[in-house]
């Protein structure tokens, strides 16, 4: 896939808002995650970027992901310089509003239909997030929400990109936004087994035990290079190779052979045009799952060897944003290619044997002369997506 560039870029995360701030967090091995076991973005306020009447009929998933949209938009300078008609956006999420979900079936059950608010639905459904971005900026092209899970954020980057190069589009806003930190939500993942059971994020650590809830939102703006160029506009970084599988095994484990991961990472290289050898660097999915951990290790091994590149989890310090997580992950991969410096994996300070890689642990390392980054994310529902990225 060549052409497709990034000149926008934005997140709300549980470390920090804004690119710099958060990439700062990373290196300098800040934690989101609080002493009640859950990462949320403690210091956002949607009212500094929309007006109250309009925060309210938003649920928080769109609230994020309009607060990450201006960022990236805004760095891009869309405002005026596009044809509003060629630009589109796909901002997906993994489950939607369920702050939204939680309190208005509490109103039902206890006062019955008509305390239902009708805002109800345009907050709840999926696509709000997109929407809301896509009126914000009067922008009329390709725009919908993507819903696979945890790689939902990869998906939709992945899919603008596709977009641009099939010229559907010359800019994308694209990414993925996550506030599923209610009760019912968290319920659902503990019955599950998934969450960690002692509140910590520990990836390929041998005391891992299940995944800390994180919520935030990450978008990029993609563009045609030609079309970039020709404004004028700053490019951050590449998107050169896209690779989705699904592993049509289990809805909520990967296949031990690691078949699944495999195929997503071999189709982004060969999309590419790379080989393995010119991977630097890999922000693994690595949610601090006993399984997960295990299996991505080894498919890690099988596509790039068994003397692969570093590797690091950006879970440890923001816990798991479900289908924000590609989304954060890929931007921490465009920074550390534009500063050449990988961020540790925090948490981890033991690492499993069965997950032995060159992992990033305990400071951040310098990496001057880094070209490529690879970014993993693999779903509940077998469903998978990598992000190849390059230096500007």
């Amino acid at each position: 896939m060549d052409g497709i560039v990034i000149t926008g870029r934005g997140v709300v995360s549980p470390v920090a808002t804004g690119v710099e701030a958060f990439f700062d967090a990373l290196l300098g091995m800040e934690g989101g995650i609080t002493d009640e076991g859950v990462a949320p973005c403690g210091e956002f306020d949607p009212e500094v970027v929309m007006t109250p009447k309009e925060a309210r009929r938003m649920d928080r998933f769109a609230q994020l992901a309009v607060a990450a949209a201006d960022q990236a938009a805004d760095e891009a300078g869309l405002l005026g310089e596009v044809d509003p008609a060629r630009v589109g956006v796909i901002v997906g999420t993994g489950v939607g509003g369920l702050t939204t979900l939680q309190a208005e079936c509490k109103t039902w059950l206890e006062e019955g239909d008509r305390a239902v608010s009708p805002l109800f639905v345009p907050m709840m459904m999926p696509n709000a997030a997109a929407g809301q971005i896509a009126m914000r900026r009067g922008l009329h092209g390709p725009g919908f929400s993507i819903a696979s899970a945890c790689s939902t954020g990869a998906h939709s980057i992945g899919e603008a990109a596709r977009l641009i190069a099939r010229g559907e589009a010359d800019v994308m806003i694209s990414g993925g936004t996550e506030a599923a930190l209610v009760g019912l939500c968290l319920a659902a993942f503990k019955r599950m087994g998934a969450l960690s059971r002692v509140g910590e994020s520990r990836p390929f650590d041998t005391r891992r035990d299940g995944f800390v809830m994180g919520e935030g939102s990450a978008v990029l703006v993609l563009e045609r290079e030609e079309h970039a160029r020709a404004r004028g506009a700053h490019i951050y970084a590449r998107v050169t190779g896209y690779g989705a599988s699904n592993d049509a095994f289990h809805i909520t484990q990967p296949e031990a052979n690691g078949r699944g991961a495999v195929e997503a990472m071999t189709a982004a290289l060969r999309d590419a045009d790379l080989a393995p050898a010119d991977v630097g660097y890999v922000n693994a999915h690595g949610t601090s799952t006993p399984i997960n951990d295990r299996v991505e290790t080894l498919a890690l091994r099988q596509v790039l060897g068994e003397d692969g590149p570093p590797v690091s989890s950006c879970k440890g310090a923001v816990g798991h944003t479900l289908g924000a997580a590609g989304a954060i992950e890929a931007l921490a991969c465009v920074e550390a290619l534009r500063r050449g410096a990988l961020p540790p994996t925090l948490g981890l300070e033991d690492i499993d044997p069965e997950c032995a890689a060159d992992h990033i642990a305990g400071a951040p390392r310098e990496a001057p002369d880094l070209k490529v980054a690879l970014s993993n994310s693999f779903a509940f529902g077998g469903q998978n997506a990598t992000l190849v990225l390059q230096a500007a």
